[in-house]
């Protein structure tokens, strides 16, 4: 949320008053102004939750017990009870390249915005 909140403070205000006199609707400036120059903070923001939901192993156990499996539980697992260090590190593997998929997306749209959003 605070990253959301930043991109949109940093944005200039004349661009939103510059589609309003060019006729564009509220959802229109939303649409094509507001969401294009916000998209960093809002992927930074979506990062700060998906990087960290993937290695909560123990809040899980801890709150919910072993009903639901999520992919750190399952690494876990494999490296601990079911000694398969193999399919262990072959899902941390994955869990990494997802990580890093989603960091190099987020630098794309970062670099891809123009220079007065920042």
């Amino acid at each position: 949320m605070l990253q959301g909140k930043a991109s949109l403070e940093k944005l200039d205000e004349s661009l939103l008053e510059a589609a309003e006199v060019l006729g564009a609707t509220p959802m229109a400036r939303f649409r094509r102004v507001t969401l294009p120059l916000s998209m960093p903070g809002v992927v930074a923001g979506c990062l700060l939750v998906f990087i960290p939901a993937l290695g909560s192993f123990l809040t899980s156990d801890l709150l919910g017990g072993a009903k639901e499996l999520m992919i750190g539980n399952l690494v876990q697992n494999q490296f601990s009870a079911a000694r398969n260090w193999p399919f262990g590190s072959a899902a941390s593997f994955i869990v990494m390249a997802l990580v890093l998929a989603a960091v190099m997306i987020y630098l794309r749209v970062k670099d891809s915005t123009p220079a007065r959003a920042r």
